[in-house]
């Protein structure tokens, strides 16, 4: 199979937070380096380009969330339309979760873990005309593990892309900046049961190189970016080397920006650290928090407390870095009390402008799987797995909160089309889970300040 010529080789991105998609700017580095030449489609930001597709032999989707994977799996049925004759390959988090179901539906292999080795392998594979046995392919009849071996990296190769314009900004101060994404490391050491990661990473995470990470944030600057978006699934997970890059980052660029993810024991034990990034210019960090319920947080192994949030807070507040949680604040076993007192909690600690709306509504997702669908917790709620939406469904015990979750999402899509400020969203929410009108003799102060630095983009799944 002829592979070399341009655009024999079309890798596709879905959807990445907004973000100039890095699931396909890195393969992109490892495939030119092997001697291809592969296009690019980002179908977030751009058509879906026909002739691309039809140019194609084999099309690479990246799918490293599930929004990405809803998308990618209605982007292979518009490639086979037009090409038949090509092969599809899935590749990224969410294409080992769901491999049965894709091979079944379009896909001829799927990838997970460390993808880009084992999808420059199967390129080479194809092209030489050999049976495809390469480590961590999965293909109908041949299942395979996740490929979890460190990778010779390169840097990712951006020249294909949308600009960085087309992508989500960073909002503050009244006025809004271009922005960059990159990954220090990825995987993650902790094994929380509603996270897809440890599924397929088992509590293992790798580096990239400082100078990989450097070279790539550079490029960005170059282009246009003056912040900078770690994406790691926690950035504190090997303090030494995000400190190193840091580091780096600001003594070559003064001026830049960033925020990263990290969790909140990790905030607690290397809060010493936060003054530093602080002054290497951190605006924002976001934690998973879940919920303040000890049950629920117990249930989804975070390993914090609502008291831990709250130190976390006061540390991230004392070093001038704007802490923004994000929530699944609707589980089979929160409860109506617990939902309110998370609104309370947001309210009391003055943190309504870090919260983007849509956390409010957000479900528990349960992928094919998932460690939190074998709890037993979980099993008197859980229903059948939904093989199209690539998840399970269930039912909370109380009818009340199904409704309050679907009235939510629905106050939140509404706002976020008229573009209704969160503050404005956020009484919305507070009336609908009360049952009492939000309006006060005197508006709350979160109304008449500034927002938090955010991203343009608000959803995080």
């Amino acid at each position: 199979m002829e592979l070399r010529s341009p655009g024999s080789v079309l890798l596709v991105s879905c959807y990445e937070l907004g973000h100039q998609p890095l699931g396909v700017a890195l393969p992109i580095g490892f495939l030119r380096r092997a001697g291809f030449s592969p296009d690019v489609i980002d179908v977030a930001v751009e058509k879906f380009d026909v002739e691309k597709a039809r140019r194609a032999r084999l099309v690479g989707i990246s799918v490293p969330m599930h929004t990405a994977l809803r998308l990618g799996v209605r982007v292979a049925e518009r490639i086979r339309e037009v090409n038949r004759a090509c092969r599809i390959c899935f590749y990224g988090l969410y294409a080992a979760l769901n491999s049965a179901y894709l091979l079944e539906h379009g896909a001829d292999f799927c990838i997970g873990g460390e993808y880009e080795a084992p999808l420059v392998a199967l390129v080479e594979s194809l092209e030489r005309g050999e049976a495809v046995n390469s480590p961590g392919v999965i293909q109908r009849g041949s299942p395979a593990e996740p490929f979890l071996k460190r990778l010779p990296f390169t840097a990712p190769d951006r020249s294909l892309l949308p600009t960085l314009d087309k992508y989500a900004q960073l909002q503050h101060g009244g006025a809004f900046r271009r922005a960059g994404y990159v990954e220090a490391s990825r995987g993650c050491l902790h094994l929380c049961t509603h996270c897809p990661i440890p599924t397929v990473y088992g509590g293992r995470f790798f580096a990239l190189p400082a100078d990989v990470v450097l070279d790539d944030i550079a490029r960005q600057v170059e282009a246009g970016a003056t912040h900078i978006t770690f994406g790691d699934p926690d950035f504190l997970n090997g303090p030494t080397h995000s400190l190193r890059v840091v580091r780096a980052m600001h003594e070559r660029f003064p001026t830049l920006t960033f925020d990263f993810t990290a969790k909140i024991e990790h905030l607690l034990n290397r809060g010493e650290h936060l003054g530093e990034f602080a002054e290497s210019g951190c605006l924002f960090i976001i934690s998973a928090v879940e919920s303040l319920s000890d049950r629920v947080l117990t249930i989804l192994d975070k390993r914090h407390t609502r008291g831990d949030v709250e130190a976390a807070l006061a540390l991230c507040r004392a070093a001038g870095i704007a802490l923004r949680p994000t929530w699944v604040a609707f589980t089979p076993w929160t409860t109506l009390d617990d939902y309110l007192e998370i609104l309370d909690f947001v309210e009391a600690n003055d943190i309504v402008d870090h919260v983007d709306p849509v956390q409010f509504s957000i479900r528990l997702l349960i992928p094919p799987g998932s460690w939190i669908a074998d709890l037993p917790e979980t099993r008197p709620h859980l229903g059948p797995l939904d093989e199209a939406a690539f998840s399970f469904r269930w039912q909370h015990p109380d009818p009340r909160m199904d409704r309050l979750q679907k009235d939510v999402s629905a106050l939140v899509a509404k706002d976020a089309a008229d573009k209704t400020d969160a503050a404005t969203t956020f009484l919305g929410i507070k009336q609908l889970a009360t049952g009492r009108p939000a309006t006060l003799p005197v508006a709350p102060p979160f109304l008449d300040r500034a927002p938090a630095p955010r991203m343009t983009e608000s959803w995080f799944c």
